[in-house]
């Protein structure tokens, strides 16, 4: 029993390291969008593809991910996956020594490959560690490791990318100043790949198991749509959310970013909740842990911009997010409706809204958003076998492509229409996150 718990505590341990790495490189890509629009004088649409090739990736190969992962073993997918993320990396070079937007859309495809194979592998390995009842409450917290990775990355892209950006650079001068963090998570990810391949790691059957389909499965199929429209309603409200900052708030473009930070820290630190909330821990345990997080809030908050309000209005959030969570009672489904419904009525009020008030209504979203992806993955796999994780995780990760429809599909609405309009998007889309609670991850 002490040596199973302990190859689980090992394996949890392994996923925390691969959630945090992709969370890093999806975030610095989601930020670099803005940088690319000033150094290639694009559109809001054109500036969006940046997204759109990374996440395109997810429909294109997570399904064939799946498969092959049930031939290869979870191990190995994870291994090809950093590999193909540091040859990623290592392309931003030649592509900034070219000054070729198309040659930075190809990098950020493969680096993109690379985090399919370890999204895909990633999820179900967490929900096969221990029983199906507290999943969601193991994918909260990788997800909360996942989170603090997404909160770092835009302030290391407003230091070292936007840092760099002048109106009297060249674009070729400009364009420089976007591989040298890659080059660092390239080594990173290597030295990485090399010390799982050394591990030895606790083993999830994948040969040897009867392949089913998944499709029959209403609520697998649902969630998989679920998670298109979360992952492009969180990507697409990021992004503009920067932008609408630098319009309506006159904010600098670094400053924007910088703050920016604070939408993935509430991300953060809703999933930290969602892990002892959604678990068996005891009540006693889950008011410290509360107590905890909302520290951690605290110097969240301050620590963008080293302003103690900044820290007392995040930690204010952050203890509306508990009392939140408190209506969801536990339950996956029910707190997943709560976020839904709450998060379209903060886009609702952004968009009607004026002033510093929409600051931190927009970078609120975050916290709301927290919980929503190991949710609807933990309801969508939910009831079944080892034998049909691996493909519908496949299946459910494919749809991740909604972080590149929808961002652009916002692109467009704000060229034409203006930036405020463009929320009317994910605000749809959070109404579906709501019905798949309430009825679409029923099992039938």
């Amino acid at each position: 029993m002490t040596e199973q718990k302990n190859t689980q505590t090992a394996g949890m341990a392994f996923m925390g390291m691969i959630f945090f790495l992709f969370g890093f490189v999806t975030t610095f890509n989601i930020t670099l969008a803005d940088k690319f629009k000033s150094v290639f004088e694009l559109s809001n649409f054109e500036a969006q593809l940046v997204n759109g090739a990374f996440f395109f990736t997810y429909f294109v190969l997570s399904f064939a991910i799946g498969g092959l992962i049930k031939k290869i073993g979870y191990k190995t997918g994870v291994i090809l996956g950093l590999i193909l993320v540091a040859l990623g990396s290592f392309l931003f070079f030649p592509a900034a020594k070219a000054i070729s937007f198309p040659f930075f859309l190809v990098a950020i495809f493969i680096m993109a490959s690379g985090v399919v194979f370890l999204q895909v592998a990633a999820n179900p390995y967490v929900t096969a560690l221990g029983p199906s009842a507290t999943a969601s409450g193991r994918l909260n917290l990788t997800q909360a490791l996942n989170s603090i990775a997404t909160y770092i990355a835009p302030l290391i892209a407003s230091a070292f990318v936007f840092g760099a950006a002048s109106a009297a650079l060249t674009p070729q001068e400009a364009a420089k100043s976007v591989p040298a963090p890659f080059l660092i998570i390239g080594i990173i990810v290597l030295i990485i790949a090399v010390a799982i391949f050394l591990l030895k790691l606790p083993e999830i059957p994948t040969t040897g198991v009867e392949s089913k389909s998944v499709w029959k499965y209403p609520h697998v199929v649902l969630g998989a749509l679920a998670i298109f429209f979360y992952v492009g309603a969180e990507v697409g409200s990021a992004a503009m959310l920067q932008r609408y900052f630098q319009e309506a708030l006159k904010m600098v473009q670094s400053d924007a970013a910088m703050m920016i930070a604070l939408y993935w820290g509430g991300a953060m630190v809703g999933r930290f909740y969602g892990s002892f909330m959604l678990s068996n821990v005891s009540k006693s345990k889950k008011y410290l842990y509360a107590v905890l997080v909302i520290l951690l809030a605290l110097f969240v908050g301050w620590f963008v911009r080293r302003e103690i309000t900044d820290g007392l209005i995040f930690a204010g959030i952050a203890i509306v997010n508990y009392l939140a969570m408190q209506l969801g009672k536990g339950h996956a489904a029910r707190s997943l409706a709560v976020f839904g419904i709450i998060a379209a009525v903060l886009l609702l009020v952004i968009m009607l809204a004026h002033g510093n008030f929409i600051l931190w209504l927009g970078l609120s979203i975050g916290f709301f958003n927290s919980i929503m992806f190991p949710n609807i993955f933990a309801l969508g796999v939910d009831g079944l076998d080892k034998g049909e994780l691996s493909m519908a995780s496949g299946l459910i990760n494919s749809l991740i492509v909604g972080g590149a429809v929808i961002p652009v599909l916002m692109g467009v609405v704000a060229d034409n229409f203006g930036v405020r309009f463009a929320f009317i998007l994910p605000i749809i889309c959070y109404l579906y996150i709501v019905f798949f609670a309430l009825v679409g991850s029923k099992h039938k």
